[in-house]
């Protein structure tokens, strides 16, 4: 799953077999076609977690989906991060409410799946793409009146993104696995951004990376 649905399209188009749309509601696109000989479907989730909430919650509990793996672009935290390098979310910080609903007694940690996360790591260092792995935030808000970066930076933050952490939560809820895995595509403490060229050259590595755990 993507956030752009126009991403979606594109991994339709150059990755799979046979491609089928299955979707279009709310020019939300969703495709089904075969890599490798088994069957995968690729769909946009949009923007923010109400957004993937919503779509991850009924493929998982209405439509029988097992593995839902999410490719997007972050800010990068990381003083070691470049722009195109990939970041494995092996977990998920939030400053949204969305746990709220379970009532815990505590602070859950939203992880990754373990097995997927192993094969990504694989994959990438057989690939020779540059990664990091460890944890991202799952922000709720893209145009900050009040920017906390910093304040996450000294955790060991490696970026910051949309959606991951209800995805996380919806697969754990529902016991199943999920992924998510990202291209830098700017730099929040050197002002670095992607140029367009870049964005075409370097964003393919994660679907890459993202087709290999099927």
């Amino acid at each position: 799953m993507a956030g752009d649905p126009l991403r979606a399209k594109f991994m339709a188009d150059h990755y799979l077999e046979n491609p089928v749309q299955f979707n279009n509601v709310r020019g939300m696109l969703g495709f089904t076609g075969t890599y490798n000989g088994k069957p995968v479907s690729v769909m946009g989730h949009g923007m923010g977690i109400p957004s993937i909430a919503i779509y991850t919650y009924e493929l998982f509990n209405f439509y029988g989906v097992k593995t839902i793996i999410r490719i997007g672009s972050a800010g990068a935290y990381h003083k070691d991060l470049k722009i195109g390098d990939l970041v494995l979310a092996m977990g998920a910080c939030t400053d949204s409410n969305y746990a709220a609903q379970y009532q815990l007694p505590g602070t859950f940690c939203p992880i990754a799946d373990f097995d997927l996360l192993v094969k990504a790591v694989d994959t990438c260092k057989k690939l020779d793409y540059r990664y990091k792995v460890g944890n991202v935030l799952s922000s709720d808000v893209f145009y900050s009146d009040n920017p906390q970066g910093d304040k996450w930076m000294k955790m060991g933050v490696l970026a910051v993104e949309m959606e991951a952490a209800a995805l996380y939560m919806n697969a754990a809820r529902s016991g199943n696995r999920a992924m998510a895995l990202f291209t830098v595509s700017d730099h929040i403490v050197t002002g670095e951004v992607t140029t367009a060229e870049e964005r075409q050259t370097t964003f393919t590595r994660m679907m890459d990376v993202a087709l290999s755990l099927v």
